[in-house]
């Protein structure tokens, strides 16, 4: 059986970096986005009110903004042209609350001028969700059970495209932080060195990105390995 081949054992090490990353890009963010939330900007623009007027000002007045509960949960609905930000950002005058409400923006703006790689996300939403899902748990089948072996290369294919989806994830999310950088300085919401702490929020948000698509191209190779065993 697969499973007591060195390899099986030995190829968990190629997610050791990806591990490595997740962890120490889950507390840069927080730990960012903590301290430039008490870092009032002198606008003194809550996110709302500094995506209410990014979005108006691009012509995106038909997009609404809900205010969501969770910590760092906001996000763009391109279904229901959703913009919703968390009460921690939406409230706020911080930088750290201006630098997520602009980047969401950006995603707006982003799928009102139709960005390829947006519309690319967009389409493999459901076989990534579908592949990242199943993927594994088929792969796995195809590992324990002998006859089954060509399940595995079944659950390649699925995972392949949850690969493809954090690949092209990475940039959605560095434009969406590049407009919103644009958006914040050409508008004076944010000024002089303000712009840097903001820039630094959208950096730690970004690692995120960065290490998911790391931990999925990894997780594919080390799939792939096994399976040539």
């Amino acid at each position: 059986m697969i499973p007591s081949s060195p390899i099986f054992f030995t190829s968990m090490l190629l997610l050791v970096p990806a591990i490595i990353l997740s962890v120490y890009a889950q507390f840069k963010v927080k730990s960012t986005f903590k301290k430039y939330s008490q870092v009032k900007a002198a606008s003194g623009m809550t996110g709302s009110q500094a995506s209410r007027r990014l979005l108006d000002q691009a012509g995106l007045s038909d997009v609404a903004i809900e205010v969501i509960p969770g910590n760092l949960s906001d996000h763009y609905d391109p279904r229901k042209r959703v913009l919703r930000l968390s009460e921690a950002v939406a409230g706020k005058d911080s930088l750290a609350s201006l630098g997520v409400a602009a980047h969401e923006t950006g995603h707006a703006i982003q799928h009102a001028r139709g960005y390829v790689p947006m519309k690319i996300r967009s389409a493999v939403v459901p076989a990534a969700s579908f592949g990242s899902n199943l993927g594994p748990m088929i792969f796995l089948a195809g590992i324990f059970i002998s006859t089954f072996r060509p399940l595995m290369t079944v659950g390649i294919v699925l995972f392949t495209a949850a690969v493809i989806f954090q690949i092209v994830t990475l940039p959605v999310e560095f434009d969406a932080s590049s407009r919103a950088m644009k958006l914040l300085q050409n508008n004076g919401i944010v000024v002089g060195d303000e712009a840097k702490s903001a820039q630094k929020v959208l950096s730690a948000a970004a690692l995120t990105y960065v290490a998911a698509a790391l931990m999925s191209i990894l997780t594919l190779v080390r799939m792939i390995l096994i399976s040539r065993e």
